[in-house]
């Protein structure tokens, strides 16, 4: 099944707009940060403002023995100029009012007290005149020019909040200009580094992905030693070996048609001359007697060449029908197809326990079995009479992660140069004329089992286990 193709996205989506969004976002945070002290700074200047008014009015107090002589027009003026509706001069112990003519009776009065100037209590303040009830009286208290003077002004707190949401509209417009400024700024240079090249390596891997047979699609990686460098030459490499595997594996599987062909025509020609052999065979004659068995072996070798070939091509990729199997009975099964059972030189040993059930398919693992057990004989056939009771076993091992099938035989060993090629397709074979198939299906059988075929290390004989994990173990 062919995955979806996937379309790259466009310029302003993607990366880019989450790039954007993201820098915006984290610039007025910051902002939003730094706003609250700025509005509390800019609350508490405006208090103390308001307090110095506050503070020359109580001079003129503290000028005049009697406070009801003043005009009316010089306290107004007072007031006015302090935006306070009353001010209040208190000074060892005795205190000085003066208000407008007509008072102003407040309903709701909040006390701003400029002598407590931590940074919590001015932002606890500027928060709570934002979000306030409207035509709340102020009260603001606050030293005066004398260490035991103090000054107290009540006035409208309107003003204050009107002033600060102005300054907060402008803080708000300052930091919208900084956050498109700065995410421009960082888009464009992110662009240049990151985005741009990211974009342009998926791009090409879409385009490779659509035509991988395609040389010129190969990205041509440039010259930058960071991460994003590596990428792109580690993605060259890759696409260039995709692209000589794709060759090669077009040009294996032509040869390998034609190869089926021609083999298929040979094994039945050889058949063919197997047949006339058989009947050469019968003939009186001391010399046809004699070379007629050389004959019949090596017809015997050339059809089992043929037909291992044909075997592995047709191999598909198809999995692997799986269901509960005795594995007793199928080691005995392979056993008896590999001509081990009954043997009249060498002995056989199934020591699988009659409780082992798998969860495998019988026909590929019994393949892999019989395989497995046809090279022991032949290599014990091969040694002779060298070997004093040849014997071929199947034994069992289990542990919490896998079920070892271990087939070991008491001959000769492996040559140095069939291990290096064990599993290796035409080169594995470890007996003249061999073709080294066998091994290299039993593998890939294993495989899409979920386990593993190894070669045991010892000093005498052969040993292949067979490495299936524990989850296909059935319980019975």
């Amino acid at each position: 099944m062919t995955a979806e193709r996937s379309v790259p996205p466009g310029r302003f989506s993607g990366l880019s707009i989450k790039l954007i969004a993201t820098i915006i976002a984290v610039i007025l945070l910051v902002e939003v940060v730094v706003y609250l002290p700025s509005l509390a700074t800019f609350r508490a200047n405006w208090l103390d403002d308001r307090l110095r008014v506050g503070v020359v009015a109580a001079r003129v107090l503290d000028a005049v023995p009697d406070v009801m002589a003043l005009p009316r027009e010089l306290t107004d003026r007072l007031l006015t100029s302090a935006g306070a509706n009353a001010i209040v001069y208190r000074r060892q112990g005795q205190s000085q009012l003066i208000e407008l003519a007509s008072p102003v009776r407040p309903d709701v009065v909040v006390t701003a007290d400029m002598r407590q100037a931590d940074l919590m209590t001015l932002i606890v303040g500027a928060i709570d005149v934002l979000f306030a009830t409207p035509d709340r009286t102020l009260r603001i208290v606050g030293q005066g020019d004398l260490d035991d003077s103090l000054v107290e002004l009540l006035m409208s707190e309107r003003p204050l909040r009107q002033d600060m949401l102005a300054y907060s509209r402008q803080i708000g417009i300052v930091s919208l200009a900084i956050a498109a400024v700065t995410a421009v700024a960082l888009y464009l240079l992110a662009s240049f580094l990151f985005i741009y090249p990211v974009r342009r390596l998926t791009q090409n891997m879409l385009a490779f992905r659509q035509a991988p047979e395609n040389a010129s699609l190969i990205i041509t990686p440039s010259a930058r030693r960071d991460e994003i460098g590596i990428v792109e030459r580690e993605l060259a490499a890759m696409e260039s070996d995709l692209f000589s595997m794709l060759r090669q594996r077009r040009h294996l599987a032509d040869l390998g048609l034609a190869v089926a062909k021609i083999n298929h025509d040979l094994r039945n020609t050889l058949t063919s001359a197997q047949l006339l052999s058989d009947q050469v065979a019968t003939l009186d004659d001391p010399k046809v007697q004699r070379l007629a068995p050389r004959l019949v072996t090596t017809l015997d070798k050339a059809i089992g060449f043929a037909q291992s070939v044909l075997d592995y091509g047709r191999e598909t990729a198809a999995p692997p029908v799986l269901a509960p199997v005795a594995m007793l009975a199928l080691v005995e099964d392979a056993a008896f197809e590999a001509r081990l059972v009954g043997h009249p030189a060498i002995g056989f040993a199934n020591q699988v326990p009659e409780t082992l059930v798998l969860n495998v398919d019988a026909s590929q693992l019994g393949r892999v079995l019989l395989n497995l057990l046809k090279n022991a004989r032949e290599a014990l056939e091969a040694a002779g009479t060298t070997i004093a009771s040849p014997q071929v076993s199947v034994i069992v091992s289990e542990d919490d992660e896998a079920v070892t099938l271990s087939v070991s035989d008491n001959g000769p060993g492996l040559p140095p140069r069939a291990r290096e090629n064990l599993f290796v397709a035409f080169e594995g074979s470890a007996r003249a004329g061999g073709t080294g198939l066998g091994l290299a299906i039993a593998r890939e059988i294993t495989e899409a089992h979920g386990g593993k075929l190894l070669l045991a290390d010892q000093p005498t004989g052969t040993r292949f286990d067979l490495i299936l994990p524990t989850t296909l173990r059935v319980q019975v």
